[in-house]
């Protein structure tokens, strides 16, 4: 009996080694459900979470009882602001003023909150990137007092605030001290293996050397095995692909979106600047567009910056279904009217502007089930002869749509392309047969997705 006892203990003991060694080579790493799969970069769609609109405290939780929202706008991706400790001393209650890397502040709730809402994602197909601020710490992060030589010094050997900016409440790091790089990877490792993150959004990356995302990317990329991370950088150094991003921020196209819109630029614009933003890019990179995001709404918001609701829609259109690439930020699904300051709470009503957020759920459902939309597709632009209407053709294989969008405030007429012009296609937002002309009227701010049947 006795030795029936013990052959029994040993072959449990093996069951529960292997079982953890399923999803991880340590015994501090997250086990993560084979049945998630993180997106590929061309098929990211990126939600971002600025948690002071959740709620004033325990924002995480917040976020995880809204999650289901999210998952019915079609995203699988989000990007949390970040959620770790913020410096006391000098301080902005900024969140990008980062205490400690390895924890989550008390305002936002605990590192098992955060583990459960990415297991929460996982379940539901979500992938989750954190923020990560690499460039720079709180003046009272432990590292300062512990590792002063870890920052960057003035003549007189005083630590620095980044160095151009007025960025007064963080402390500069200087990335020549390689005992401090092998802690930041160390720190970004943490929450991969021991929360299950699926990468990281890199706050101001072209100010942090290529040469330490290099390393930081293939370290977090091997200890993750066999899942694969998603790396954005908000920057536009094309040395950071070779690092191993895989998506950028798509700036210019950003600003070049609000001249068309605000300024009246000619729409040709909005094709040079996205044939200059790929043009070079390797195979397999991405950039990510956006109408706003957190830096920009404490400005305005879509609806105030593109002059009015229709307008916000037309200017999400024109800049997501041109080349792929989506990103929502958290309240412009319910046209939150006014700017929000990220540096505090500000409520959000999500109930608000219900017909909104139809809208953008039936987008970005469109965008999922139509390869052509997205980053991998191939363009094809149509010259409007006045400059007030995008019209572009998505291709990719079989899969074709004719995106048509006019970006001003009164009504236009376009000629159609050939191949669209008297036949009858699908208008995928009405989800219903149409026949076109050779002309095609569009009332101020209208656009059309129409797809060959």
């Amino acid at each position: 009996m006795k030795m029936k006892k013990t052959i029994l203990f040993l072959l449990l003991t093996l069951t529960l080694v292997f079982t953890g060694c399923k999803f991880s080579k340590n015994n501090n790493a997250v086990a993560v459900s084979d049945s998630f799969i993180v997106p590929d970069a061309a098929d990211v769609v990126l939600y971002q979470v600025n948690p002071r609109v959740f709620a004033p405290s325990n924002s995480l939780q917040a976020v995880l009882a809204r999650i289901d929202s999210i998952e019915d706008l079609g995203i699988n991706m989000i990007w949390i602001m970040p959620i770790y400790p913020i410096g006391e001393e000098k301080t902005k209650n900024s969140p990008y003023s980062v205490r400690d890397y390895k924890a989550v502040a008390p305002e936002f709730g605990t590192v098992d909150d955060l583990r459960m809402l990415v297991e929460s994602c996982h379940e539901r197909g979500i992938g989750v990137i954190l923020d990560w601020v690499a460039n720079h710490t709180a003046w009272d992060n432990v590292w300062v007092k512990e590792h002063p030589d870890w920052y960057t010094h003035d003549s007189t050997g005083n630590i620095v605030y980044p160095p151009g900016t007025d960025w007064t409440d963080v402390a500069d790091l200087n990335y020549d001290n390689k005992e401090m790089r092998a802690a930041m990877i160390d720190a970004m490792k943490f929450w991969v293996d021991s929360v299950g993150v699926d990468g990281f959004r890199c706050d101001v990356a072209d100010q942090v050397p290529v040469d330490f995302w290099t390393e930081a990317i293939a370290t977090l990329r091997a200890s993750a095995k066999p899942r694969h991370l998603i790396m954005l950088a908000e920057g536009a150094n094309p040395e950071n692909f070779k690092a191993g991003f895989d998506l950028n921020y798509a700036w210019e196209f950003m600003h070049t979106i609000a001249e068309v819109m605000k300024d009246k630029a000619k729409v040709g614009k909005l094709v040079e600047t996205d044939k200059k933003e790929y043009t070079d890019l390797e195979r397999g990179k991405f950039k990510m567009r956006f109408t706003t995001n957190h830096d920009e709404s404490t400005k305005s918001t879509p609806v105030q910056l593109y002059g009015g609701a229709k307008a916000s829609m037309a200017a999400f259109v024109a800049t997501t279904m041109l080349h792929g690439g989506m990103m929502i930020y958290g309240s412009q699904e319910v046209g939150y009217p006014e700017p929000i300051n990220f540096f505090k709470y500000v409520p959000v009503d999500w109930n608000a502007n219900p017909a909104m957020r139809e809208e953008y759920k039936k987008l970005v459902t469109i965008y999922n089930e139509h390869p052509a939309l997205r980053s991998s597709g191939k363009t094809i632009p149509y010259d409007d002869d006045e400059n007030n209407v995008l019209c572009v053709d998505r291709v990719l294989n079989n899969d074709n749509v004719l995106v048509v969008v006019n970006v001003r405030d009164t009504p236009h007429n376009i000629n159609l392309p050939g191949m669209w012009a008297n036949r009858t296609a699908i208008d995928l937002m009405r989800g219903e047969e149409i026949t076109l002309g050779s002309r095609l009227t569009l009332q101020p701010y209208q656009y059309y997705l129409i797809h060959n049947h």
